[in-house]
């Protein structure tokens, strides 16, 4: 398959790489400041032009997402549509624009979170966005057939545990590479709708 890596760089997004191309997946990375191909997802124009270039792909998967950590009583009007941006409204414009350049019977895979159910202190922005993200998986997997959509719902990455560790405090962390895997599920499986937990 010809999958297009959005995130390819990070830290989920290098295991992801990883297991595709393991796989023997051809892989398309897609970052802001590097990778085979540079885009802002959360502009509207360069994500058009992103599809014109790359060409027929069989699946576009996300591994990346940008969201505001402050206390509630902190939060500016700003931080909201910031997350909104970066972690919700970039992914769904790339399955809309991508439902005519991916393939009659490709997939596309989001990314949401663990704060979806396990929210944290100074994590409400990212809480409803990745909320945002599932609720339109399932409401797009009733008007996408034949195409397939689904979302990874990981908890904080064991890599990611310096930066993000007291976030998270008390809650199971997991390896990338087990993350990975929920990818590679929604990628090469049926399954439509669905998001797939990789909690512990």
């Amino acid at each position: 398959m010809r999958i297009l890596l959005v995130g390819a760089g990070g830290t989920l997004g290098s295991a992801v790489r990883k297991a595709f191309t393991e796989r023997g997946h051809e892989v398309v990375g897609v970052g802001r400041t590097g990778g085979d191909l540079i885009c802002d997802v959360t502009d509207t124009a360069a994500v058009a032009r992103m599809y014109a270039q790359v060409g027929p792909l069989d699946a576009v998967t996300v591994a990346a997402g940008d969201a505001v950590f402050r206390p509630l009583a902190d939060m500016a009007a700003d931080d909201f549509v910031a997350t909104f941006r970066g972690k919700a409204l970039g992914q769904l414009e790339l399955v809309r624009q991508g439902v005519r350049h991916v393939a009659a019977t490709g997939s596309f895979t989001l990314v949401s979170g663990i704060l979806t159910e396990e929210p944290i202190v100074a994590g409400s922005a990212a809480s409803a966005a990745n909320g945002a993200v599932e609720a339109f998986v399932r409401a797009a997997a009733i008007e996408l057939p034949p195409q397939r959509i689904n979302a990874v719902s990981p908890t904080v990455l064991e890599e990611s545990l310096p930066a993000y560790g007291p976030f998270f405090t008390g809650m199971q962390s997991v390896p990338a590479a087990r993350a990975a895997t929920a990818y590679v599920r929604s990628v090469e499986g049926a399954q439509t709708g669905q998001v797939y937990q990789v909690h512990c």
